[in-house]
């Protein structure tokens, strides 16, 4: 009876983040340098039910609506639902 738990314990934890994903990492390797600046801007892509993706993560989008022309730091944003049913992903970046 208490291996039927150890298994189930196991199996739930191996499902780590499975219906619900925000996480934010950074995408530069100096942070240790890192100079955010005085402007954000952020640039998505999207995906619904693993078929249909549309939007443009890129660096340069997420400058341009941040107006800035001067990228100091970049992070990645990830949200996603339910096994990536809907997934988001985000570009920030930080600068001037």
């Amino acid at each position: 009876m208490i291996k039927k738990y150890y298994i189930a314990l196991i199996i739930l934890c191996s499902f780590n983040g499975c219906l619900y994903t925000d996480i934010k990492v950074p995408l530069d390797d100096d942070v240790w340098e890192t100079k955010l600046g005085s402007k954000v801007g952020v640039s998505s892509s999207h995906t619904i039910l693993w078929l249909v993706s549309w939007g443009d993560a890129g660096v340069k989008r997420a400058a341009e609506n941040g107006s800035m022309t001067i990228v100091h730091h970049l992070d990645r944003g990830v949200n996603s639902y339910f096994f990536g049913a809907y997934t988001k992903i985000d570009t920030i970046a930080y600068g001037d």
